[in-house]
């Protein structure tokens, strides 16, 4: 303990109420304080810096330096952050019947947003006809993240990651059920420490096999944070991180006559003229008009909450003066 009484910690598994933090004198089950529990915005997650304090509970959440986030599922206007102070964000998707290259750039721009450096794993290579051409097609989309093609369940290709892991960073593996995460992360770890399940025949789905965001150490020093697959990713995102994902139709809009153009065959609009792939354009401007809804939700929240804020106030006043 410090002298303020207060312990630095961080958040291994966040399991509701209850949490496993790592201090410096060994792993310890923690609780949220009601401080934190009914002042603050924010709920501890994986990878989260916290301040112990009062046995063992977390008063402070520390400054997250980034956040992987998406909205909450359902109507809730409402961020959901699945985890915290990430260095490197594997997005794992497989090659396989499940491959949806739409689906990749959602991912890919709330990468963006997080602050992380994102990386894009292509697994399961081995069932893959033309490696090369896959790989070709999702470097088009990446906006400049490396693209790397492997075989979890073979091995092969997997020593690639290597070079972005280094001992003291933080790296987040996150994709959809059956993309191979599991078995790339007990492959990383040196250990069976996921359960691992077979996808269904038909479409190559799977079904949830890690059940909890934990955080893990690697055996050369790297921390590895583990997340279930996720089968609904609504956005959480400003709306500038749709031109950091889509660099490329943002570059050509540059050069459009008009600066609202909506590139739908509009005169002198250099984004259709370019003979760019239609479904990534429709992407583009499906994604817009999501976070502009987004936008117009959050202006909602906030000023409903103004108004709540300054009805505390005016019924504080007039109980003073009563």
């Amino acid at each position: 303990m410090s002298e303020t009484g207060m312990e630095p910690a961080r958040v291994a598994v966040a399991d509701r109420e209850r949490f496993l933090v790592w201090t410096e004198s060994g792993d310890a089950e923690a609780t949220a304080s009601g401080r934190l529990r009914h002042r603050s915005e924010q709920w501890p997650v994986v990878g989260d810096w916290v301040a112990l304090g009062d046995g063992c509970r977390i008063t402070h959440i520390l400054p997250r330096q980034t956040a992987f986030s998406r909205k909450h599922a359902g109507d809730t206007t409402r961020e959901q952050t699945i985890a915290a102070n990430i260095d490197l964000l594997f997005i794992v998707t497989g090659l396989d019947g499940d491959f949806n290259l739409r689906r990749l750039e959602r991912y890919l721009l709330l990468a963006w947003e997080s602050g992380a450096k994102p990386i894009v794993v292509l697994n399961k290579a081995d069932v893959c006809m033309d490696v090369a051409e896959a790989a070709a097609g999702v470097a088009t989309v990446a906006a400049g993240a490396p693209v790397l093609p492997i075989s979890a369940r073979e091995g092969w290709g997997v020593q690639a990651l290597d070079t972005h892991l280094q001992p003291g960073r933080t790296a987040a593996f996150a994709g959809s059920s059956g993309a191979g995460k599991s078995t790339l992360v007990n492959l990383l770890l040196g250990r069976e420490q996921q359960l691992v399940k077979e996808v269904r025949a038909d479409d190559s789905r799977g079904r949830h096999t890690t059940v909890r965001r934990e955080l893990f150490l690697a055996p050369n020093g790297w921390l590895l944070i583990d997340t279930p697959g996720l089968r609904e990713l609504q956005l959480w995102a400003g709306a500038g991180s749709v031109d950091t994902a889509f660099a490329d139709i943002a570059a050509l809009a540059a050069g459009c006559r008009f600066r609202d153009c909506r590139h739908q065959g509009e005169p002198g609009c250099a984004v259709t003229a370019s003979g760019i792939d239609q479904s990534r354009l429709a992407n583009y401007t499906k994604l817009q008009r999501e976070l502009a809804h987004l936008d117009r939700k959050q202006d909602q929240r906030a000023a409903q909450e103004e108004k709540r804020r300054i009805k505390r106030i005016h019924r504080a006043m007039r109980d003073h003066y009563r």
